[in-house]
C-alpha cells in the first residue's frame, strides 16, 4: 500500500516521484531495492517494481541512481525467477515509459518484453506484464507521431510475432491494440509498408483461433472496419496496357502491393473466422461496391468474392442466387478486367467469354473456367451444355492456331477435360474434335509450340478413353506411330513432352487393353527409369548470397531446415511423380520406400494410390493363372510387405490430405488381402486406429462450426478409419469382436452431441456393421462373443434410436439403416421394437422427407420399417403398418434399399399377404401403380424381380373381373400405362 500511495498522487499530477523526495531520497532508494529481495507476494512485488521505475526515470538520466542497473544485473543473473522477472519488469517498464530513452533502446526493450512473455510457461505469469502493454503502444504511436515510421516497423513486427505466439496476453486490452492497429491500416498517409505491418497484426490474431478461440469475433467494428481497409486496397489497380494483349502468361499486370496484400489477406482472414462471421459483412460492403461507377470497385468486388470463397463456401452456398446475381451482372462490364475476374468466380457461365476475341486473355481464362467447371461435373449434369461448350471451345482454339498459342492451350486442356467428365456422351464430337487435335500433334513441332504438342497428347489420350477402344482404334494406331517416334528422339531435359508422354501412355494402355501389348517393350524402360531418378538436391547456407538468386528460379524449390537451405529440382521430381503413377507391375521394391519420399508430396501421393493397384494385379495373376507359378501365399507375403510399411508410412504422414489417401489405400489392400491377414498385422492396424482416434481428443466443441466448414479433411479421416473397421468386421466377422472391443472407449464419445457429424455418423456405421457382420455371436459357442455381443446391443442401440432424429441427414441415415439391420439379424431387438417404429415414423413423415438432402435417410426408414414388418410381424399391428409402408413406395434414391423393399413387396403379393393387400384389394391400384413406376426405372429393382413383378401382373390379367383390372388401370397415367403396356406384349 505505501509503494500505490508513494507513486499515485504524484503519477497523477504529472510530477516525478524524485523532485519531491529529495530529502529521504537516499534512504527510499534503498529500501526498494531491499523490499524486492524480500517480498514474496507477487502482487506486492509488482506494485514495488511500479514505483521503482516511476521513481528512475526521474533521477536515472542525472545518474542519480547508480546502484539500479547493477542491481537489476544482480537480478537477472539470480537463480531465482521471481528476481529476474522483477528485474525485467521494472527495466523495460522504465525504458518504455521514460521520454528520455531514444527509439532505439525502447525498441529493444519492446523486443525483451515479448521475448520474455513468449518464454513463460503459464498465463499467470504473463499476466504479471499486462500493465506494460499500454506503455509497448505507446511506443508504436509515438514512434508514428514523430514521424519515425522505421521505427514503427520495427514494432509493428515484433506485435506480430506477439499475435502469433501468446495472442491471450492482449486479451484484457484488446479493444485498444486492435483500435490502434486498425488506426494505422487506415492512415492512407502512412508509407505501405507500416499499413501491411498493421494489417498482418490483425490477421495473425484473428489466424491464432486455437490458442485464442472466437476472441477477434467479439470485437465491435473490428471485422467491418478490416474488410473495409481490404477491399480499399483491391481498388488500387493499374490499368496495364500489356495485360490485354495477353503476349506473356504474366497475369499480375498492373497489381500493386496494395492489391496483392488485399488479396492475400481477405483469404486468410475468410479461412480464419469463417462464413457465418465473413459473409454478412462481405455482401453489406459489396453491395455499396457495386452500384459505383469506378471499374476498380467493381473489379475489387468480384475479386473480393473469389477470395473468400475458400473459407465461406458452406455459407455462400446457401446464399447461391444472390451470388449468382452478383457474377452474372459484371459479364456485362465494360471493362474487360472485370470481366476476367467475374470468369474467375462462376466458370458455368464462361462460355460466354470465350466469344471475347479482342481480348486473348480474357478467353484464356474463360477456357480455364470451363476446366475448373467441368472437372467437378458427373456425365448428367454436363451433358446438356455439351453441344455449347466444345463449339465454343473448338472454335476459340481454331481462331486462335496463327494467334495467340496461350489461348490454345488453355483451350485443348479444357476440351480434356470436358471429354473425361462426359465420357461416352462425348461420340457425338469425336469425328469432329480427333482431326483437329491429330494435326497439332503431327504439325506442332516448333521448340516454341512443346507445351501446345504436349497439350494435344493429353488431350487425344483423355478423348480415346472417353469414347472406348471400338471407336478411337484406327486414330490410335497413327498416335502410337507418332508417341513411338518420339520416344525414340532425344529430347531436352526440360521438354514438358516427357512427363506428358509418359501419362498419355498409360491413359492409351488403359484404352486398349490387350491392343497395347505390341508396344510395352518401347513404353517400360523409359518408364522405370523416370521412377527411378533420383532427387537433385543441392544444400547451402541458409544466409547464403545466393539466395535471392535462387528464389527468382522457378525450377528449384527451396526448404529451410535449420542453418541450411536446400534446394530441389521440382522438373525430376515432378517426372519421378508422373512416372511412378504409371507403374503398377512389378515395382514394390521401388514404390513402397517412396511412402515416406518426404521431399515431394506427389511423389509419396502416387506411391500412396499404386499400393492397392500393385495388390489387385497380384491377385488378379494368381486368380487368372498368369503369374508364372505363385499362388496365395506370394499375395500374403506381398500384403505383409505393404500395409506395415503404409501403417508406419501414415504414423509419420505430416499432410493430412495424404493420410486420407494413404487410409483409403490401407482399406483397400484390407479389402484385396481379405483373411489372409494374421492377427499380428491386425493388431498394428487397430494400434494405428487408436492413435488416429486419440490425436482427435483435444476437440474444441466451441471450434464445431469452423471444423465443419473448414477442416472437411479431418471428417475424412474419421470416414476412412470407420471404412477400415467397417472392412475388419466384414472379413473377419465375430472373431475380430475382441479388438473391437479395445476400441469402443475410442468410439462411444463420437455418439455425443457435441461431436461434428461425420465422426458421429461413422461411429454409428461401425454399430451398423458389427450387428451386420457379426450377427452369428449369439449363437456362437464362444461365450465372450456372445457376451460381447449383448454389451454392444444395450450399449449402442439407444444411441442409434436418439441419431434416428439428428439434425444431420447422413447420421439419420446410418441410424435408420442401423435399425433395419438390427430388425433383420438382432435377435436382441424386439424389446426397443415399438420405439424403433416411432422414431422411423417421424424420419418417413416429415414435411421435407423426400427433398434431396432428406431422401436417403427417408428411403433406409421405408427399407427398416419393411423388414420389421418381415422379421417380427407377430410383435406388430401388420394391418396399420403394412399399408402406411405401402404407401411411401416406391423409392428411388438409395437404389440399393430399393431393390431389397421393391423385392419384399414383389414377395408378399406373390403369397397373397391379406395385411398388404387390404380388405377386398382395397390396396391392389397402389401395388400396380408401384410396379409401374419400378418397372420403368431399372435401376431400383433387379432384372429377376422385375420379370416376377411382370408375371404378377399377367396373372391379374386372367384372374381379375375386366371391370375391377379397368379400375385398376385408370389410376395409372399415360406414360405408364404405355410403359405396362409394352412389357406385357413382350
Amino acid at each position: 500500500m505505501a509503494a500505490v500511495l508513494l507513486r499515485n498522487p504524484h503519477a497523477r499530477r504529472r510530477l516525478p516521484v524524485a523532485a519531491s523526495l529529495l530529502p529521504t531520497q537516499s534512504s527510499l532508494k534503498s529500501t526498494m531495492l531491499s523490499c524486492i529481495q524480500r517480498e514474496e507476494a507477487k502482487s506486492i512485488s509488482k506494485k514495488i517494481c511500479d514505483t521503482v521505475s516511476e521513481l528512475a526515470s526521474g533521477i536515472l538520466p542525472e545518474n542519480g541512481w547508480p546502484e539500479l542497473l547493477p542491481f537489476v544485473f544482480q537480478c537477472v543473473s539470480s537463480d531465482s525467477s521471481k528476481l529476474q522477472e522483477s528485474a525485467i519488469y521494472t527495466a523495460s517498464l522504465q525504458c518504455l515509459s521514460s521520454n528520455s530513452v531514444s527509439s532505439d533502446v525502447k525498441i529493444a526493450s519492446l523486443n525483451a518484453v515479448i521475448s520474455f512473455v513468449q518464454c513463460l510457461s503459464n498465463s499467470t505469469e504473463r499476466d504479471r506484464f499486462q500493465d506494460v502493454l499500454p506503455a509497448m503502444i505507446r511506443t508504436l504511436t509515438e514512434s508514428l507521431n514523430n514521424g519515425n515510421e522505421a521505427t514503427a516497423q520495427e514494432a509493428l513486427e515484433l506485435f506480430i510475432e506477439l499475435a502469433g505466439t501468446e495472442p491471450r496476453f492482449l486479451r484484457r486490452q484488446l479493444i485498444d491494440v486492435v483500435g490502434s492497429m486498425l488506426q494505422i491500416a487506415e492512415a492512407e498517409s502512412l508509407e505501405e509498408s507500416t499499413r501491411h505491418l498493421a494489417i498482418e497484426f490483425l490477421v495473425t490474431l484473428a489466424e491464432a483461433r486455437e490458442r485464442a478461440p472466437g476472441m477477434v469475433r467479439k470485437l465491435p467494428q473490428f471485422i467491418d472496419r478490416l474488410f473495409a481497409v481490404l477491399m480499399k486496397m483491391l481498388e488500387d489497380i493499374e490499368d496495364d496496357p500489356a495485360w490485354y494483349s495477353a503476349e506473356t502468361e504474366d497475369e499480375d499486370a498492373g497489381e500493386t502491393n496494395n492489391y496483392s496484400m488485399g488479396q492475400e489477406c481477405l483469404d486468410r482472414l475468410a479461412i480464419a473466422l469463417g462464413g457465418n462471421t465473413i459473409v454478412p459483412v462481405a455482401y453489406q460492403q459489396f453491395s455499396a461496391y457495386l452500384v459505383a461507377s469506378e471499374w476498380q470497385k467493381h473489379h475489387a468486388s468480384v475479386i473480393a468474392l473469389a477470395q473468400i470463397a475458400e473459407g465461406c463456401s458452406k455459407v455462400m452456398i446457401k446464399n447461391l442466387e444472390q451470388v449468382v446475381s452478383m457474377i452474372l451482372s459484371q459479364f456485362q462490364s465494360p471493362h474487360p478486367r472485370v470481366r476476367w475476374s467475374a470468369i474467375s468466380d462462376w466458370s458455368v457461365c464462361s462460355r460466354a467469354a470465350m466469344d471475347d476475341i479482342q481480348n486473348p486473355r480474357v478467353q484464356a481464362h474463360a477456357a480455364s473456367a470451363v476446366l475448373n467447371f467441368s472437372e467437378n461435373c458427373t456425365p448428367e449434369i454436363l451433358t446438356p451444355y455439351l453441344d455449347g461448350i466444345v463449339s465454343k471451345l473448338r472454335a476459340t482454339a481454331s481462331k486462335s492456331i496463327n494467334g495467340k498459342q496461350m489461348v490454345q492451350e488453355g483451350a485443348l486442356t479444357a476440351l480434356a477435360s470436358v471429354a473425361d467428365s462426359s465420357q461416352e456422351h462425348f461420340q457425338k464430337y469425336y469425328d469432329v474434335v480427333m482431326p483437329y487435335l491429330k494435326t497439332i500433334l503431327m504439325n506442332a513441332t516448333d521448340k516454341s509450340k512443346r507445351m501446345l504438342r504436349a497439350k494435344s497428347m493429353e488431350c487425344i489420350s483423355l478423348v480415346g478413353m472417353a469414347v472406348g477402344k471400338d471407336k478411337f482404334r484406327d486414330d490410335a494406331r497413327q498416335v502410337m506411330e507418332v508417341l513411338m517416334s518420339l520416344q525414340g528422339s532425344e529430347m531436352e531435359a526440360d521438354d514438358p513432352i516427357t512427363s506428358y508422354m509418359l501419362q498419355a501412355w498409360a491413359r492409351l494402355c488403359k484404352c486398349l487393353g490387350q491392343d497395347f501389348i505390341p508396344y510395352m517393350d518401347v513404353v517400360m524402360p523409359p518408364l522405370l527409369q523416370s521412377a527411378q531418378l533420383k532427387p537433385d538436391v543441392t544444400i547451402t547456407s541458409a544466409d547464403s548470397e545466393d539466395e535471392a538468386e535462387d528464389s527468382d528460379d522457378e525450377s528449384m524449390e527451396t526448404i529451410i531446415l535449420g542453418d541450411k537451405r536446400i534446394g530441389i529440382k521440382t522438373s525430376v521430381l515432378e517426372e519421378k511423380a508422373t512416372a511412378c503413377n504409371m507403374l503398377c507391375c512389378y515395382v514394390a521394391p521401388t514404390l513402397v520406400p517412396l511412402l515416406k519420399f518426404y521431399f515431394h508430396e506427389e511423389v509419396r501421393r502416387a506411391a500412396v494410390s499404386a499400393m492397392p493397384e500393385l495388390m489387385r494385379s497380384a491377385k488378379l495373376a494368381i486368380e487368372q493363372g498368369k503369374s508364372q507359378g505363385h499362388d496365395l501365399s506370394y499375395l500374403k507375403q506381398l500384403s505383409d510387405y505393404i500395409i506395415p510399411a503404409m501403417l508406419e508410412a501414415l504414423h509419420k504422414e505430416p499432410d493430412t490430405e495424404i493420410c486420407v489417401s494413404m487410409l483409403e489405400a490401407i482399406n483397400e489392400c484390407l479389402q484385396i488381402s481379405g483373411n489372409l491377414l494374421d492377427r499380428r498385422k491386425i493388431r498394428s492396424i487397430v494400434d494405428e486406429v487408436k492413435q488416429e482416434r486419440a490425436n482427435a481428443e483435444d476437440f474444441d466443441a466451441e471450434e464445431g462450426e469452423l471444423i465443419k466448414e473448414e477442416n472437411e479433411q479431418e471428417e475424412e479421416i474419421f470416414d476412412q478409419v470407420g471404412e477400415i473397421l467397417g472392412t475388419l468386421v466384414k472379413t473377419f466377422k465375430s472373431s475380430f469382436l475382441p479388438f473391437f472391443d479395445e476400441l469402443s472407449s475410442y468410439l462411444t464419445p463420437m455418439w455425443v452431441s457435441g461431436w461434428i457429424k461425420q465422426p458421429k455418423k461413422d461411429a454409428i456405421c461401425i454399430f451398423d456393421d458389427v450387428a451386420e457382420q457379426c450377427r452369428d455371436a449369439p449363437l456362437s459357442k464362444d461365450v465372450h462373443s456372445l457376451n460381447l455381443c449383448t454389451l454392444y446391443y444395450d450399449t449402442y442401440l439407444p444411441f442409434v434410436l436418439e441419431a434416428c432424429n439428428d439434425e444431420s441427414p447422413e447420421v439419420r441415415q446410418a441410424a435408420v439403416y442401423g435399425l433395419g439391420v438390427c430388425a433383420e439379424f438382432g435377435d436382441l431387438f424386439s424389446s426397443l421394437l415399438l420405439e424403433a417404429l416411432s422414431r422411423l415414423n417421424v424420419v418417413i413423415q416429415q414435411p421435407n422427407a423426400r427433398q434431396s438432402e432428406n431422401a436417403m435417410a427417408y428411403d433406409n426408414a421405408v427399407s427398416a420399417v419393411g423388414k420389421i414388418c418381415q422379421f417380427h410381424r407377430d410383435s406388430i399391428d401388420a394391418s396399420q403398418v403394412l399399408p402406411a409402408w405401402l404407401n411411401c413406395l416406391p423409392l428411388s434414391n438409395d437404389v440399393i434399399e430399393a431393390k431389397v423393399v421393391h423385392e419384399q413387396l414383389c414377395s408378399m403379393v406373390e403369397r397373397q399377404d391379406v395385411d398388404l393387400l387390404g380388405p377386398n384389394n382395397q390396396y391392389l391400384p397402389k401395388i400396380l401403380t408401384v410396379f409401374a413406376e419400378v418397372l420403368t426405372k431399372k435401376d431400383v429393382v433387379t432384372e429377376e424381380t422385375a420379370g416376377r413383378m411382370i408375371n404378377i401382373i399377367r396373372q391379374l390379367q386372367q384372374t381379375l373381373p375386366p371391370s375391377a383390372l379397368a379400375s385398376v388401370w385408370s389410376t395409372l397415367n399415360p406414360e405408364q400405362q404405355h410403359a405396362l403396356q409394352s412389357m406385357l406384349s413382350t
